[in-house]
């Protein structure tokens, strides 16, 4: 009798540990972590992508840009250097989706107002319309925080091409005039090498959700 219970005490113990083992692989796939891809050229729809750079597969970043914020400041990427940021475009007498795009920017500001590594930038797609004054009318009415939050506007052909060229965020409008284009309701999180690492419905509250979330993977990134 003695010598079955010694017998069961040392399966109890093996058991122990085959089973501490197991759980924690299971634990550890589980929660193993995943990072958020690299968006190029050739993987994001041809229509939102010039047609120079279509067929690109590496080496795409956002490329440096010059541009007035809605206090008349020059925004360069200089400002945005080792930041993390969120960039939409946008036109402040837009009816549609913009205003419920900027409502969930909004959203967005509240949540990274505290966090130095996150911050917001918004294109002007009628540059013509969207003057300094304007945009900064447009920002005091809907809250924009200045320190977090650049509403830019400037050269159209530059805007464009940072549409097209970087973000990979508009469609070409075929009917309108010179660098015309139709802005769409993508969000872009922009990592700290000026790679496009998400793109999302930014009127879709689901979708902001989503956003936040990589936002706090892209961190753990730069933390591992």
């Amino acid at each position: 009798m003695l010598l079955f219970f010694k017998d069961y005490k040392k399966f109890a113990i093996v058991f122990g540990v085959i089973s501490i083992i197991i759980i924690t692989l299971i634990y550890n796939t589980l929660n193993v972590y995943k990072p958020l891809p690299i968006y190029q050229p050739a993987m994001v729809s041809t229509e939102l992508v010039d047609s120079t750079i279509q067929y690109q597969k590496k080496y795409h970043r956002v490329a440096d840009f010059r541009l007035i914020n809605q206090n008349g400041k020059t925004i360069t990427q200089t400002d945005y250097q080792d930041k993390i940021y969120v960039a939409d475009f946008f036109f402040t007498t837009c009816q549609t989706i913009c205003p419920i795009m900027t409502d969930h920017m909004v959203h967005i500001q509240k949540k990274i107002m505290d966090d130095d590594e996150v911050m917001l930038l918004s294109h002007s797609v009628t540059p013509e319309i969207d003057s300094i004054a304007q945009l900064k009318y447009y920002a005091k009415s809907k809250g924009v925080n200045d320190k977090k939050w650049n509403l830019v506007t400037g050269d159209k052909k530059q805007i464009y091409d940072l549409a097209r060229k970087s973000y990979l965020a508009v469609k070409d409008n075929e009917f309108g005039g010179k660098f015309d284009m139709i802005h769409t309701e993508n969000f872009m999180l922009i990592d700290k090498k000026r790679q496009i690492r998400g793109f999302y419905d930014g009127t879709n509250p689901e979708e902001i959700d989503r956003l936040l979330d990589d936002i706090e993977t892209l961190k753990k990134e730069y933390k591992n």
